[in-house]
């Protein structure tokens, strides 16, 4: 009996490596290209709506996320990694932003909102907020999220249009919805 070098078994154990490395490739391709979308994305909106900060804030699990994404106007007000006030996003405030909760306070001091979230703003420098949501057909991805730091702000329906639209953009990109 003969043994080859190149046996019929080691030429499937690479194809089959081969192929893993191509998946493998392709995911992270994959996750560049999302990646790069939400960067511009979160830039473009900070510029236009002349912030100092837009956030991306992804749900890694139901209604437990964090910021990964954020374009500031300054070092200063980074919150890169923030997860959020726990007992402030609860099923309630899920349901509307699935339902497509668009959320614009002009000013945290005077909005009527609760105690807790008040207090979670103001610990990230919040003064003025809109945020809209990122519905994909499994559910709600996560929340654009755009800040004013240090003055109120009235968001104009110029603005909220400008955030949905990048929202909805994210929200069909097809690096997103198979994240």
């Amino acid at each position: 009996m003969q043994i080859h070098p190149h046996s019929k078994f080691e030429h499937i154990s690479n194809r089959h490596s081969q192929q893993g490395m191509q998946k493998l490739l392709n995911r992270l391709v994959s996750k560049m290209q999302r990646d790069e979308l939400v960067r511009q994305t979160t830039n473009q909106l900070r510029e236009s709506l002349q912030v100092d900060r837009v956030v991306l804030y992804y749900f890694y699990e139901q209604w437990f996320g964090q910021v990964t994404f954020e374009s500031l106007i300054s070092d200063e007000f980074s919150i890169l990694g923030s997860t959020g006030a726990d007992d402030c996003f609860n099923n309630e405030y899920a349901a509307l932003y699935l339902a497509g909760r668009v959320n614009a306070i002009a000013d945290i001091e005077l909005e009527p909102i609760a105690p807790c979230h008040r207090d979670f703003l103001r610990s990230m420098q919040v003064r003025a907020n809109l945020v809209v949501p990122i519905l994909i057909p499994r559910g709600l991805w996560g929340l654009l999220v755009a800040h004013q730091c240090h003055k109120t702000h009235a968001w104009s329906p110029v603005d909220i249009e400008l955030m949905q639209t990048a929202a909805h953009t994210l929200a069909t990109d097809p690096n997103i919805l198979e994240s």
